[in-house]
């Protein structure tokens, strides 16, 4: 039907960020199909984790690296939903609930996977989430943004690609029309 088509791009900003990083754990489409498929995933406000640890509180991340290390959450026992589905691997449900969770490791770490992160996104505005299970993530979007990428680089060797935006805070407008982001999505 489209001869021509080269790539499929699946991309979201904020809650649609959440939603195309889980979806390139979970989706099956790409094991069906001859065009490849790349995720880039804008702001959001959490990650999904594939183990129990979590950046450790005492550490930061920039672009080179992270002070702390990825450690066991120190606060499992009063934040027991910490490392449930969408958070963690832990009683996965809904489209997801399909799919083994060796499967969605394997498949969020082999797939094409670019953080676009703003470098302003440090407010807690927006549906930001503060709840137990996101905070155990970092204290902002962005701290969160490159631990994660850290983390799936360093522990899983995921070969997933970075993007920081520059003076753009939690704005989807300024994210999807700055330059970088879109030799990304329109390489």
């Amino acid at each position: 039907m489209f001869p021509r088509l080269g790539a499929i791009v699946v991309t979201g900003h904020s809650a649609g960020g959440q939603f195309t990083h889980r979806y390139a754990a979970a989706s099956r489409a790409e094991t069906t199909g001859p065009v490849p498929i790349r995720y880039v995933v804008s702001n959001p406000s959490t990650y999904l984790y594939l183990d129990r640890t979590r950046p450790s509180p005492a550490g930061s991340c920039s672009e080179k690296g992270c002070t702390g290390e990825f450690v066991e959450y120190a606060d499992g026992r009063n934040c027991t939903t910490y490392d449930r589905w969408r958070n963690g691997l832990e009683e996965v449900s809904g489209y997801a609930a399909a799919v083994p969770t060796e499967d969605m490791k394997k498949q969020l770490v082999s797939r094409d996977v670019t953080y676009v992160l703003s470098e302003l996104d440090t407010l807690p505005l927006f549906g930001f989430d503060s709840s137990c299970p996101a905070m155990a993530q970092g204290p902002n979007r962005l701290a969160r943004g490159l631990a994660y990428w850290h983390y799936l680089r360093s522990k899983f060797g995921a070969q997933h690609k970075l993007v920081l935006v520059p003076a753009c805070g939690h704005n989807g407008r300024c994210v999807y029309t700055d330059n970088r982001t879109l030799r990304v999505l329109f390489p």
